[in-house]
């Protein structure tokens, strides 16, 4: 048996060497950057995905509210997701892939490709879940009032009031996602926007 092994000059590696394009750096720089992305589950998969997303190393948000709920036998306040069969995550596009292989998830949002979600609208789902108030399902456009509130851990949230039976609730919602959900709250803690 004849093997051959070929011997490298150093000239000849230095060719081989890995060349830097500083337009091409700058064009990866901005791919990495980190933006909010609206995440669909699947059915009642939103805080196993949370979990998985966090072990991954992504940042996720999973805004929760109290909702009562009637049991053969008694109520029962549990916790849901505001926007059911949803997740929020933070994370570059390159690392899209990784999100799209975590068990549970059906798609990153957006028309065509990922669409990042607007920072204000972050900023709202991260008060309202620091909070986990009361919550009930509620139709995306809707008629009242816009206020804001002045008190509480939700000050200087913004939204619509609106009346449902005998109590107020603030609707929040997720412009890209064309839902919607209705935050209990009282009146004494709004203002009205001029």
């Amino acid at each position: 048996m004849i093997s051959t092994y070929t011997h490298y000059t150093q000239e000849q590696a230095v060719r081989y060497q890995p060349v830097s394009v500083p337009e091409m750096d700058q064009v990866a720089v901005s791919k990495t950057d980190h933006h909010w992305y609206a995440i669909q589950t699947y059915s009642r998969h939103e805080k196993q995905v949370r979990d998985r997303l966090l072990a991954v190393g992504i940042e996720p948000l999973l805004p929760l509210g109290k909702q009562c709920r009637q049991w053969s036998d008694r109520k029962v306040w549990t916790m849901l997701p505001l926007f059911s069969g949803y997740c929020f995550a933070n994370f570059a596009l390159t690392n899209s892939l990784a999100v799209l292989q975590t068990p549970g998830v059906v798609r990153i949002v957006g028309s065509v490709r990922p669409e990042p979600i607007p920072a204000e609208e972050i900023a709202v789902l991260q008060q309202v879940s620091s909070v986990n108030p009361r919550m009930e399902p509620c139709d995306y456009l809707t008629e009242g009032a816009w206020v804001e509130v002045i008190r509480g851990p939700l000050f200087g949230l913004r939204g619509q009031l609106v009346r449902r039976g005998s109590h107020h609730g603030l609707v929040i919602r997720a412009s890209l996602l064309q839902r919607a959900s209705l935050i209990h709250i009282d009146t004494a803690e709004v203002a009205p926007l001029q």
